[in-house]
C-alpha cells in the first residue's frame, strides 16, 4: 500500500515533467491516470497527491489559472536543485519502468540486488511523511539478538548497495545510523515527532565517509592522494567524495587530488580496493593505516 502511494506520487511528477511548461488538465491527468493504475482519479485525490509532494519533495504543482492546467514550474531544474529529490525520482522511475516491462526486457536488463532495500523502505518513507515514530528490533552484527528500540525516523541514506535509517533513538538520547537489512521487525507507534528544523541530512554527512557520523571533537583533515593516469579518469568522472579536487595532473598523466573529510574505516577500505592505482600522500596516519591493510592482505599469499 505504501509502495503504491509513493509510485502515484512519482508518476505524476514524471507526467507532469513531461508534459513540459504547458502543463495538463485535471481531465488529461485523470485520462493518463486511468490508464496507468486502471482506476478513477477524483480531484480529491490529486490534491492530495499534490500536498504530499511538496511535503516529500519540496516540488510545488501550479495551476495556470487561465487555463485550468497544471504545470511544475522550472521543469526538471526544479528537481535537480536538490540532488535527493532528483536521485529519489530517477530511482523510483526506473524501478516503475522495469515493473512495468520485466515480461519485455526479461534477459536484457541486469541491475544490482539491494538486499536492504525492499523490505522496509517504503514503511519508514512514510512514517517519515507522517512524522511518526517507529517500533524497531535492530540486530547488530555483533549481537545474537534482536534489540527493541523506538526511532524518529529523520532520514535515509544509500551507500554501497544498502540503505541506512538515520534517526533519533529515544532509548539512546541520541542520534542513531541503522543499517535496514538489520531490522528485524518495524511498526509505526502511532505516536508524533516533529523532525529539528536545523536537521540537514546533507550536512550530517558532509565531511564524513560512507554513514559513519562523526564522534564529538573529530575534525576533517585534508588528504592528498596520487592516482594513476587510469584512475584519474575514473576520478574525474566519479569523485571519492564530494570535497574531492583536483590538485595537480602530473606529465605522466597521473593526478593528485585533494579531500576534506574524516579518514574514518570506510574510506580507509575505499582506498584499499583502488588498490596500486592509488597512493596516499599525506596525512602520514592515514597512509601508514592503508600501507598496514595492504600488508596484512600480502601475508595472507605469501605462500604464493
Amino acid at each position: 500500500m505504501v509502495g503504491e502511494l509513493i509510485d502515484k506520487y512519482i508518476w505524476l511528477l514524471e507526467t507532469l515533467l513531461n508534459a513540459g511548461p504547458g502543463g495538463l488538465s485535471l481531465e488529461e491527468l485523470q485520462e493518463r491516470y486511468e490508464d496507468r493504475y486502471d482506476a478513477a482519479y477524483p480531484r480529491r485525490s490529486f490534491n492530495n497527491h499534490r500536498s504530499a509532494i511538496l511535503d516529500a519533495f519540496g516540488v510545488e504543482i501550479l495551476c495556470d489559472r487561465r487555463t485550468r492546467r497544471y504545470y511544475i514550474p522550472g521543469g526538471d531544474d526544479s528537481l535537480d536543485a536538490t540532488s535527493t529529490t532528483r536521485w529519489l525520482v530517477d530511482t523510483f522511475t526506473v524501478g516503475s519502468v522495469l515493473s512495468i516491462g520485466k515480461e519485455r526486457l526479461s534477459g536484457r536488463v541486469s541491475v544490482d540486488e539491494v538486499p536492504s532495500g525492499h523490505r522496509h523502505l517504503t514503511t519508514i518513507m512514510k512514517a517519515m511523511l507522517d512524522g511518526r515514530e517507529i517500533a524497531i528490533g535492530y540486530e547488530k552484527y555483533t549481537a545474537s539478538g534482536a534489540e527493541p528500540l523506538t526511532v524518529r525516523p529523520y532520514a535515509l541514506k544509500e551507500v554501497a548497495r544498502r540503505w541506512y535509517l538515520i534517526g533519533f533513538c529515544l532509548e539512546r538520547n541520541a542520534l542513531r545510523v541503522y543499517g535496514l537489512d538489520r531490522i528485524r521487525s518495524l511498526r509505526e507507534t502511532g505516536k508524533s515527532f516533529t523532525l529539528p528544523k536545523d536537521f540537514d541530512a546533507e550536512g550530517l554527512f558532509r565531511v564524513s565517509y560512507g554513514v559513519y557520523l562523526p564522534d564529538e571533537g573529530e575534525k576533517p583533515v585534508i588528504i592528498r592522494i596520487k592516482a594513476s593516469p587510469k584512475e584519474t579518469r575514473y576520478l574525474r568522472d566519479l569523485p571519492i567524495h564530494p570535497t574531492q579536487e583536483l590538485e595537480e595532473t602530473l606529465p605522466d598523466g597521473s593526478s593528485i587530488f585533494r579531500i576534506f573529510l574524516i579518514p574514518n574505516e570506510d574510506f580507509i577500505m575505499e582506498l584499499c580496493r583502488r588498490g596500486p592505482r592509488i597512493e596516499v600522500l599525506s596525512p602520514s596516519s592515514l597512509r601508514s593505516a592503508v600501507a598496514d591493510e595492504h600488508k596484512k592482505a600480502a601475508k595472507l599469499y605469501e605462500d604464493i
